[in-house]
């Protein structure tokens, strides 16, 4: 597979193609001994998104504002439209539910900072929210999911933070020393420039692994019931429209223009990857039902940020910085 096809930009194709081939394995093939790849695939999914991760810009000044309101966003409100979504869609689903609230409750990702740039909205602000958004979901999804949904099935909440520390503290912290050995290695500018762009591809291929292993697990039901794709999509399609709503309008009554940008993207960007790895990694057998609606996800949630870049001006108004860096220059300064 050529490099240039493991891009965020292309999921919109790639996610429902690598669907295909594991619904095509999976009904053809016995997909049992697939589960012995969940835990590598997770780690081969978040590891690299770790490395180029700058964790040390979320301790910066600045920003407090909009960094509060969209984590109050973030943990307050989006939680409860997922859960109501969740309900609404699907009453008698507890498990599609918590794949519903896995959406809802792990904030951002490394987009979240690309798209903030392409809008020309305030990045040093998203790179923070993606840093906090990112560990304070991590700790608060086991307590969330109990809270909700644990009246309905049981959630294994040692077994939830175990795995939360697997696939997310732990590739954290082999990251964060992988980048301070390369930029001390081969110093700041290669490391920027050559090194770094290296990496998310590799997690992308994690991405590809556990959609193909959930689909291939649940594949002889949705062949049963070829509507189940359909029914997962409109649930979807609610829940990233009211996300948008939401953090626009927030965004036009409270703030200014870059910050609004930073502030949408801060809310709207989910953390899929994560969401996936948690999924399968905690639920096993039974993650494969709940990792199959995150994997849709993809197709609304990168088509609609673009879309949104499209029509920020519109929202928001015409930048008035002149002497603005280049979008990909402001992206190189701020992921890492």
């Amino acid at each position: 597979m050529r490099l240039s096809l493991l891009s965020s930009k292309n999921l919109t194709w790639t996610i429902p193609a690598f669907m295909l081939l594991g619904l095509v394995y999976g009904y053809f093939l016995n997909p049992a001994p697939l589960k012995a790849a969940i835990l590598p695939m997770t780690f081969v999914m978040v590891y690299p998104m770790m490395v180029t991760l700058n964790i040390k810009k979320v301790f910066s000044k600045g920003d407090g504002k909009v960094l509060t309101a969209t984590q109050l966003i973030n943990f307050l409100t989006v939680p409860v439209i997922g859960f109501f979504v969740g309900k609404l869609f699907f009453p008698n689903s507890p498990l599609v539910i918590i794949g519903i609230l896995l959406i809802s409750l792990i904030p951002t990702s490394g987009m979240t900072i690309s798209w903030t740039g392409f809008a020309k909205g305030n990045m040093p602000a998203a790179v923070k929210m993606t840093v906090f958004g990112l560990i304070l979901g991590s700790i608060l999804t086991p307590f969330y999911l109990q809270a909700l949904v644990g009246a309905t099935i049981d959630i294994p909440m040692l077994k939830v933070f175990k795995q939360i520390v697997i696939v997310v503290f732990l590739p954290m912290f082999f990251g964060f020393w992988t980048q301070r050995i390369l930029i001390k290695r081969f110093g700041q500018d290669k490391y920027q420039k050559e090194i770094k762009q290296l990496f998310p591809p590799k997690s992308i291929i994690g991405v590809f692994g556990i959609v193909f292993i959930a689909m291939a697990l649940k594949s002889r039901s949705i062949v049963e019931n070829p509507t189940m794709l359909l029914t997962y999509l409109i649930p979807l399609v609610v829940l990233y429209l009211v996300i948008f709503s939401v953090s626009t309008l927030v965004g036009k009554l409270f703030f200014k223009r870059a910050d609004s940008i930073a502030l949408v993207y801060g809310t709207v960007m989910r953390n899929l990857s994560i969401a996936l790895a948690i999924a399968m990694a905690v639920f096993k057998q039974e993650g494969s039902e709940i990792a199959i609606i995150i994997a849709m996800a993809f197709i609304i949630q990168v088509p609609s940020a673009a879309w949104f870049v499209k029509y920020t001006d519109r929202f928001f108004g015409k930048s008035q910085d002149k002497q603005q860096p280049s979008n990909e220059t402001l992206i190189k300064q701020n992921v890492a």
